[in-house]
């Protein structure tokens, strides 16, 4: 979610000047946005039972991105290359009470889909004690949360209790506060100790010139590295080593080869089976693996890189997926309650286009008005202040 400014943080509900955002960052999350908006509407699989190819672009990758590029908004905000968190936290951290409160509020919303944002709010908090890293100590973070949190996830999830699988709410924070943070940490659908890979990872490319093409090129490059050393390792322990069929043999995977692959190639709706080792050899969708952490991060720095050259030469064709980037947290909540109305016609492809052609038009329209979101300005409304107070 575009949650923090970029560069140059107002004071009121009007935005930074274009020229003063860096579009393809804007840009890359109205991707993410569009992508999430697949996973929520359209089928995962085909009438065969494989996997369709819509589901395998966006499945996973499309929060992660989301994810990625809110460490990037971080860095942004906190300075660029030159980080100055000089209260900065404290507006962080109101940051993520207004957002994870339109979470919550979201939760008794019957729609259907695992909303991210009480996750989100998580992610803020957590990232806080990131903020005066430089972006090699950040890259570093990430690969060791990527490697760690996950095996030590799977150690302790044993001993948690299951996920209610329901939207956090106000009620759950007041009645279950204990079953609800193991949920929002490591049980959840989004779980916030291995998804602090993301910021870390987001905040170590936001202190980068990304101006300059040279960045921008090795973040294509690094990205696509990184994409094929986690599914090509996946790949490895899976087939060549075994672990395909120790999963066969030990759950209930099905019989056949479809049967299998849709369960290695859909959600794990957020953790693996704390049953075998051999689960966090899997790079499934939301499966929260080190290979899954890995090849998601990449594709959302490789994706963030191509975007950013993109917006060198075509940057008036972005601006409708930027100025969507630049208001995610009203377009998604927005989203989750379209999902949950009668209004959406049922065929599934026309729901997605007139969603994802109504938010890029409303988007568009607004961004001539040269404001903030509106439920963007009300948080940063929230943050500046905090902050101004914070640096007296």
């Amino acid at each position: 979610m575009s949650v923090a400014e970029q560069e140059s943080p107002a004071t009121d509900a009007k935005r930074p000047e274009p020229r003063r955002r860096l579009v393809g960052v804007d840009a890359t999350r109205g991707l993410a946005l569009l992508g999430m908006m697949v996973v929520h509407v359209l089928p995962s699989t085909n009438a065969d039972g494989t996997v369709s190819a819509a589901y395998q672009l966006t499945g996973g990758r499309a929060a992660a991105t989301f994810a990625v590029l809110a460490g990037v908004g971080l860095a942004l905000a906190s300075g660029g290359n030159r980080p100055d968190p000089n209260g900065f936290a404290a507006s962080v951290a109101v940051r993520a009470l207004a957002i994870g409160a339109i979470g919550l509020s979201l939760g008794y919303v019957d729609s259907g889909l695992a909303v991210i944002l009480p996750y989100y709010a998580m992610f803020f908090l957590l990232s806080i004690p990131l903020l005066r890293l430089r972006a090699r100590t950040l890259a570093l973070v990430a690969v060791g949360l990527a490697l760690v949190v996950p095996v030590v996830s799977h150690l302790l999830r044993a001993g948690l209790p299951s996920p209610d699988r329901g939207n956090p709410t106000f009620d759950r924070l007041i009645g279950d506060p204990f079953g609800l943070l193991s949920e929002l940490l490591l049980t959840g659908y989004y779980p916030a100790l291995a998804w602090l890979t993301y910021l870390a990872a987001g905040l170590a490319v936001g202190r980068l010139d990304l101006r300059n093409t040279k960045v921008a090129a090795g973040l294509l490059a690094a990205g696509a590295v990184l994409v094929g050393l986690g599914a090509s390792a996946s790949w490895l322990l899976m087939n060549v080593f075994g672990g395909r069929e120790v999963l066969v043999a030990t759950t209930r995977l099905g019989e056949t080869s479809t049967e299998i692959e849709r369960a290695l190639s859909t959600s794990m709706y957020g953790t693996t089976p704390p049953t075998t080792w051999w689960w966090l050899a899997v790079d499934a969708p939301h499966s929260t693996t080190p290979f899954d952490l890995l090849q998601t991060t990449g594709f959302a720095i490789a994706l963030l890189g191509a975007v950013l050259l993109v917006a060198r030469f075509l940057r008036p064709l972005l601006i409708p997926l930027a100025a969507a980037g630049a208001i995610t947290l009203t377009l998604y909540s927005a989203h989750v309650l379209l999902v949950s109305s009668p209004v959406l016609p049922n065929d599934a492809l026309t729901s997605y286009v007139v969603q994802a052609i109504g938010a890029l038009t409303f988007a568009t329209l607004w961004y001539l008005t040269k404001r903030r979101g509106p439920l963007e300005a009300v948080v940063a409304l929230l943050a500046n202040a905090v902050r101004r107070a914070a640096r007296r």
